[in-house]
């Protein structure tokens, strides 16, 4: 793709959000019954190609057990509030009292996510999922891998999910022994998710990990403020089309090995998921398009956890602005059926009719339908 000149000796790449880009159907139509959206990474299979955003907004114990029952794969965060509290409740509550001052909110969440993580609380929470029957991911941030990786692996997870603003294979510092994800990986008995990255080169570096699939984009929503806090901004068409690029070379060169795409950003809708996984994603990870379900802890509200960053908080905690509308269900919003026409409700029942609109029978197949740049 060619560059834009933006001033004389600069250039720009130009990319594109997936709002710029839509779905062109093929000469063929199907049945909507004879689609499949099931998705399988390593030893897992799932019936919807999702993965949930692990914020404490929407991720406790029992919802993603719920998640996982609805054909999905829930993440919690080991580094949240339900591994830092007995009992989260009242941190919620006084969230949910601050949100309607931005700043007061940022304070009180700085505040709840500076009590320490406590291990035990970790093992009980993991185990109380596995329990259920699901399968197990837990969440971890680079930061702290090494120090509660032992603590999660010997509780029981079947995915590990390394996740952060921004990752990548090769972290420099002077102060403290960087993570090796590719020893770190090496020497693991469960697969692991990583990310998020934002281009070509990162996606491939992360790949060669060993990584069983990355997560591309950083998260962005509504109440996110990276692009205004680091002038960091992933249209994410492009990101998602240059991981599955990424990932396309990567599997020449090992011969074989495929490396699942995530794409987590700019997802609101059904026909969002459909023109991220026709970018080239694998599934997508759906964070505040999920927030308004009625079992959510959050009660409508989302943040992420930078947003909790004691230094550079780089979100807000904040209710959707329909926040009038009555809660969905998890099962509503993932499977509907559908009362509204806006397509945030019965996400994967959309993604399965935009499938069957173009033709294609499954996720893979449906990576090559045609698209089109809207502008």
């Amino acid at each position: 793709m060619a560059d834009v000149e933006i001033g004389r000796g600069r250039t720009a790449r130009q990319g594109y959000d997936l709002s710029d880009v839509a779905i062109v159907p093929s000469r063929r139509t199907r049945d909507v019954d004879e689609v499949s959206v099931a998705w399988e990474i390593d030893a897992f299979r799932f019936e919807i190609p999702m993965v949930a955003h692990p914020s404490d907004a929407t991720m406790s114990p029992p919802t993603v057990i719920e998640i996982g029952r609805l054909g999905g794969l829930g993440v919690l965060n080991a580094e949240g509030l339900w591994t830092r509290y007995g009992d989260p409740q009242p941190v919620y509550d006084e969230l949910l009292a601050a949100a309607a001052d931005v700043d007061s909110a940022t304070a009180v969440i700085q505040r709840a996510y500076a009590e320490p993580v406590k291990p035990d609380l970790i093992a009980e929470r993991i185990g109380q999922i596995r329990e259920a029957g699901v399968t197990v991911a837990v969440r971890l941030s680079p930061q702290h891998t090494l120090t509660l990786a032992n603590t999660v692996l010997d509780a029981g997870v079947d995915l590990l999910v390394i996740q952060g603003t921004i990752v990548s294979a090769e972290h420099v510092s002077t102060d403290v022994e960087p993570l090796n994800l590719k020893t770190f990986i090496a020497d693991l008995d469960v697969p692991v998710i990583v990310g998020g990255c934002a281009n070509y080169q990162t996606a491939l570096h992360l790949m060669r990990t060993g990584a069983a699939g990355i997560i591309i984009g950083i998260g962005a929503d509504y109440l996110s403020t990276t692009t205004e806090v680091l002038g960091i901004h992933v249209p994410m068409a492009t990101a998602i089309a240059d991981a599955a690029a990424a990932r396309r070379d990567y599997l020449d060169e090992t011969g074989g090995r495929y490396v699942h795409v995530i794409a987590d950003g700019d997802l609101h809708t059904s026909g969002d998921i459909a023109k991220a996984l026709a970018c080239g994603a694998d599934a997508v990870m759906l964070g505040a398009a999920i927030a308004d379900a009625s079992e959510t802890p959050g009660r409508g509200a989302w943040w992420e956890s930078v947003a909790a960053h004691p230094a550079l908080p780089r979100g807000h905690v904040g209710i959707p602005p329909d926040n009038h509308k009555e809660l969905e269900s998890f099962a509503r919003l993932l499977h509907g059926p559908d009362h509204s026409a806006e397509g945030r409700t019965n996400l994967f029942g959309g993604l399965k009719r935009a499938m069957a609109k173009c033709g294609y029978s499954d996720l893979k197949a449906f990576q090559k339908v045609e698209l089109v740049h809207r502008y």
